[in-house]
């Protein structure tokens, strides 16, 4: 097996159990090793530290596996690392019952680059590291032996596996397509989930106990949803009894998915519900300029930062939509803001939201601050994966 070789120091990140090692930090590189292949990680001083796979192309030039030096990085390990993350989800409460449930998430399950999501009978997999390709039929198998679901769909179209030298892959690795739509239910309502081409593995899953939060809060308000997607937070707003949804998104397709999904749900009363097809900053500049007010507004844009270098630029964009929605926010207002940017940490996030409630000139109290769901764990020893932020505020 090759060894990797740290500089002097290098080694503090893994002894606090951090399971990404930079190019910065390799002295030495011995031996053989394709991409995706498990090497051995020393100190300078030759001591063990961990198991890793290694990613020549990469900025993170190895991903760990186990911080057992002596681990067998085989088809057992990922059996034994894929039951443990299923057995975690299985003993929460709060995650009993779920027909839609993150089964693994990467780092915070000791499993790099590797995401699994489940929808009732179907995983959908998303490999993004050379070490999670080099795995694949392991992985796949091991998920169905701890499942027992019927298909496994991949979505290895990020782009993130460009950094890692590797082309998209979709696909059935097995099983085939259901003739029927793939609908799951949550929070007593049923949506739609387009595992081939919709976001991510095909549905929002970090969302959901914010978006049961939405129907706590939103009856007798009128509502207004920025990029609405599939219209997960509309529906439960609608739930909840909110007296009007005005829901805003770029994508037609998108709200195609939305309109579908409100039929899914007769309880709903669909003429409490407006689509809007949209530029999102656009459409709020002309609510703005039309004097319209909502008492609640949710917004969840998309990631507009990938890295910390993009973490200024995004900030702008950020200051921007939020600026937006408290100027639309009626007194007393709550206002549901989010970012699930990388880049941009939770302390950042807030200075953001503070600095656009200042200059639109309102009073905002942050009455909850929110986060993931219990099946999107953050490892304390990984802090990148905490991606989700999110701010309940209420306002004068």
């Amino acid at each position: 097996m090759a060894i990797l070789t740290l500089h002097p120091g290098k080694e503090k990140s893994l002894l606090r159990r951090h399971p990404w090692i930079f190019s910065g930090a390799v002295a030495q590189f011995e031996g053989r090793a394709r991409p995706g292949d498990t090497v051995d990680v020393v100190s300078t001083e030759g001591r063990p530290l961990a198991r890793a796979a290694w990613s020549p192309a990469s900025q993170i030039r190895a991903r760990v596996w186990s911080f057992d030096a002596e681990e067998n990085i085989d088809h057992a390990f990922f059996k034994r690392r894929v039951a443990a993350a299923v057995v975690r989800r299985a003993v929460l409460p709060e995650l009993a019952g779920q027909q839609g449930l993150r089964l693994i998430h990467a780092e915070s399950d000791g499993l790099p680059g590797i995401i699994a999501d489940r929808y009732g009978d179907t995983v959908v997999l998303q490999l993004s590291t050379v070490g999670a390709e080099k795995w694949r039929g392991a992985i796949a198998d091991s998920l169905l032996k701890a499942t027992g679901c019927a298909r496994i769909y991949e979505r290895s179209d990020l782009d993130l596996r460009g950094l890692e030298g590797l082309e998209p892959v979709t696909g059935w690795i097995h099983g085939a397509a259901s003739d029927d739509a793939l609908v799951i239910e949550e929070n007593g309502v049923q949506m739609e989930v387009d595992i081939v081409g919709g976001h991510k593995t095909g549905f929002y899953l970090d969302q959901r106990d914010n978006r049961r939060r939405v129907a706590e809060i939103a009856r007798d308000r009128r509502v207004l949803n920025c990029f609405c997607y599939t219209g997960g937070f509309s529906l439960q707003a609608l739930a909840g009894g909110a007296r009007e949804v005005v829901s805003l998104d770029s994508s037609g397709p998108a709200l195609a998915t939305a309109r579908r999904n409100l039929a899914l749900n007769p309880q709903l009363d669909a003429t409490r519900a407006i689509w809007l097809e949209a530029d999102v900053f656009g459409e709020l500049r002309s609510l703005r300029a039309a004097g319209e007010r909502y008492e609640l507004i949710i917004l969840d844009p998309p990631k507009f930062a990938h890295t910390a270098a993009q973490a200024e630029r995004a900030a702008r964009a950020y200051k921007d939509i939020n600026l937006l929605g408290l100027q639309l926010l009626a007194p007393g207002g709550l206002l549901m803001s989010y970012s699930c940017s990388g880049g941009i940490g939770a302390e950042l996030f807030r200075k953001i939201v503070a600095g656009a409630a200042l200059d639109a000139g309102r009073n905002a109290r942050i009455v909850q601050q929110l986060h993931g769901a219990a099946d999107h764990p953050v490892d304390l020893a990984f802090p990148e994966g905490e991606y989700l932020k999110g701010l309940l505020l209420q306002v004068d």
